[in-house]
């Protein structure tokens, strides 16, 4: 025992240094995709192979529509295809043009934030991605988030799941019990288009059949970087990926 506390004491608080720099150990992110590339006969390859249709040739172009993408990896290098892959983890955008200062620091929220986690239908790996949030390696409340239990006391909803049948009402009240100003964020590929799950006749085609969302955050699971990234881009303290209005996007890091 004494030996665990004496390295314990030696290795002292290991944190992830983002947002303050970029991270770079290993594991953080699984990449994805990257689009904006020509098209060739390995991209072609690739768009049959994909289960989720998030490979899209775009006349000579690919592109990528990552709402779809699920981490499949069947477009990974190495493989028979020609998609090149994409690392990093600043995947969450903006999807309207609502204004952000009212949540950014030094507005009325002070830089602390207080956000609600719905599981709205999720399999659970969005939901244990979000758990890691908590935990020292990513620490959140460094950060300013805190997690809450109810929605009054909620800034921001964290949606995960493409929305259920017997969560579409539970969803629309716990927005509806939120104080205003209020952001939504959605989580993965569930609640950005119903994912592999939806739309069915058990499950809608994702949080905003039922919810305004402003901030996607897409994956399958978005690794807890991404989630990080998703809540500063509400706040106004990251800028936002590329998000075309198509839903279709190259790969780049243009704002929107």
């Amino acid at each position: 025992m004494t030996k665990w506390v004496l390295k314990g004491l030696r290795t002292g608080i290991v944190t992830t240094a983002y947002p303050g720099r970029d991270e770079t150990a290993g594991g953080v992110s699984p990449g994805r995709p990257a689009g904006g590339l020509p098209f060739d006969a390995g991209s072609s390859i690739d768009v049959e192979r994909c289960p989720t249709r998030a490979l899209i040739r775009d006349g000579q172009c690919l592109r990528v529509d990552y709402r779809r993408c699920v981490h499949c990896f069947r477009c990974a290098p190495g493989r028979e295809g020609s998609t090149q892959w994409q690392d990093g983890y600043e995947w969450a955008a903006r999807l309207n043009d609502r204004r952000y200062e009212d949540l950014s620091p030094g507005g009325v929220f002070r830089r602390s934030l207080h956000i609600r986690v719905v599981d709205a239908g999720a399999c659970g790996a969005c939901l244990s991605e979000i758990e890691q949030l908590n935990k020292p390696y990513y620490n959140i409340h460094r950060l300013g988030f805190f997690l809450t239990p109810t929605p009054r006391e909620a800034d921001v909803l964290l949606v995960a799941g493409p929305v259920t049948d017997h969560m579409r009402m539970a969803l629309k009240k716990a927005y509806e019990a939120m104080p205003t100003p209020k952001r939504v964020v959605a989580v993965g590929a569930c609640a950005l288009c119903g994912g592999v799950f939806g739309p069915s006749f058990i499950s809608g085609g994702g949080a905003s059949d039922i919810v305004p969302v402003d901030v996607a955050v897409p994956g399958c699971p978005p690794p807890p970087l991404a989630l990080i990234h998703g809540l500063l881009a509400t706040v106004g303290r990251k800028p936002s990926a590329s998000w075309p209005s198509t839903a279709l996007e190259s790969g780049g890091k243009e704002n929107v």
